[in-house]
């Protein structure tokens, strides 16, 4: 687990190491530092600083959390199972920020990517609902609830859809 300015170093270290091999007649050892600084290289752009933000959000330093998502050269490459965590910790941290639309952009790409487990991907539509709620569209919010219902494990989440899916039918349609 390395940032940015870590891959990068290390990637440096493996292709200035291939290189003194070449010079030595190693060919052997400067495929195996190639093909190591080309590991690099992948991993930087399939899971870049995801887990080091993961470890941040957990602990609740949003901020640096926020840093290391922002280190992600393009979350378009991301592998699927990294996709879904970096745009559920994205979307918390505009939450966190009071910016919903973003949040509300984040929480649906998260949607569509896998997370750890059902009550997790429940969770993600329960946010949606929510925001859906403030914006005073109970269409959305049911259609949010609902499919969060099928989803959600614990008691917890089926109480937080249940007072959603009463607030929603109290809205006019």
């Amino acid at each position: 687990m390395f940032n940015a300015l870590g891959r990068y170093i290390l990637m440096a270290v493996f292709a200035i190491g291939a290189g003194v091999c070449l010079f030595y007649d190693q060919h052997q050892m400067a495929a195996v530092a190639g093909v190591m600084c080309a590991f690099v290289l992948w991993a930087h752009f399939k899971s870049s600083s995801i887990l080091m933000a993961s470890k941040s959000f957990r602990s609740g330093d949003y901020d640096r959390a926020a840093k290391l998502l922002k280190e992600v050269p393009n979350p378009d490459r991301l592998a699927k199972n990294r996709r879904g965590y970096y745009e559920f910790m994205t979307a918390n941290i505009a939450l966190k920020n009071e910016d919903y639309a973003a949040a509300e952009y984040h929480f649906q790409i998260a949607s569509r990517f896998p997370l750890g487990s059902k009550s997790d991907k429940s969770f993600v539509l329960v946010h949606l609902a929510n925001l859906a709620l403030r914006k005073r569209d109970p269409v959305r919010a049911l259609a949010y609830a609902e499919k969060a219902k099928e989803l959600a494990a614990t008691d917890r989440a089926k109480e937080i859809i249940r007072k959603i899916i009463k607030e929603a039918n109290s809205l006019p349609k």
